[in-house]
């Protein structure tokens, strides 16, 4: 995906140094390779010359979209990388278990047909692409619930102190990040059978409205001796929100989406540096 908009307006809003991390993909560098890759291009950037007169080591964080923010938080549990995100760390609308099946996942979605267009389909645009998806990246035998691949099943003591998780209501992938972010604040974790977010609009269907606080299925903090563990559900948005132009998505969603995508930047920036 590609977030080069993202990085760009958050460089100029926030002043911040942004380094886009690049990797070999899958078929050709299957799981674990990504992981390594990423791990060797931060340690690249931390001490690279010409740029070390601009990092402010008490400042950085990392993020990642999707599948990126899988690598992050995989990443981030690494004793390399772990410790030096002093900032904090970043996963938006992430992979976090594999282990659950795909009909599954698609039942603690949730739908919202009074949206219309692409938000209001009723069947996910994932679940088309997670078979080829799988077969690139997962080696034939493969653990699913190895935390290097599903960072749900590391433990809270693995990561760095602050984690804001982001997931999206319209998304197969938005429950796993929500219950991985219950657990490691010490919440009741939801059950399967309890699907994300609500049936009602946001604000009445307003474009770029967003839950973001009186209501703890959307968003919420929680600060303890172990750090910081946050929480944002982007209401009626679908994942890849940010992108849907991209994405061919029509117009409403896309204008929906790019007003969330300004609102979140603002947030994380205030958030990791404020």
């Amino acid at each position: 995906m590609d977030v080069d908009p993202w990085n760009s307006r958050f460089a100029n809003e926030h002043s911040a140094l942004v380094v886009s991390l690049d990797y070999a993909k899958a078929p050709a560098n299957p799981f674990p390779g990504q992981t390594a890759d990423i791990v060797a291009l931060f340690d690249a950037v931390l001490s690279d010359a010409e740029l070390l007169p601009h990092i402010d080591p008490s400042r950085v964080g990392m993020m990642g979209f999707s599948a990126g923010g899988n690598l992050a938080l995989t990443v981030a549990a690494t004793p390399a990388v772990c410790g030096r995100l002093t900032a904090g760390l970043v996963p938006v609308y992430p992979i976090v278990d594999f282990s659950i099946p795909r009909p599954e996942k698609a039942k603690t979605r949730r739908y919202k047909p009074a949206l219309a267009g692409a938000r209001g389909a009723t069947e996910d645009s994932l679940n088309g692409i997670a078979p080829a998806f799988g077969w690139a990246y997962l080696p034939g035998g493969q653990d699913l619930r190895d935390p290097r691949l599903s960072p749900s099943f590391n433990e809270r003591k693995d990561f760095p102190r602050r984690i804001w998780f982001v997931g999206c209501e319209l998304d197969v992938l938005g429950h796993e990040t929500w219950r991985m972010a219950c657990r490691f604040a010490g919440k009741r974790e939801p059950g399967m059978d309890e699907p994300i977010g609500q049936q009602d609009l946001a604000d009445e269907g307003a474009r770029g409205a967003m839950i973001v606080e009186g209501n703890e299925r959307f968003a919420w903090e929680v600060a303890d001796e172990e750090g910081e563990i946050k929480w944002l559900c982007v209401a009626d948005a679908a994942h890849g929100f940010d992108s849907a132009e991209m994405m061919g998505a029509d117009e409403e969603t896309v204008q929906d989406g790019l007003m969330k995508r300004d609102k979140l930047i603002t947030m994380t920036g205030k958030w990791l540096f404020g």
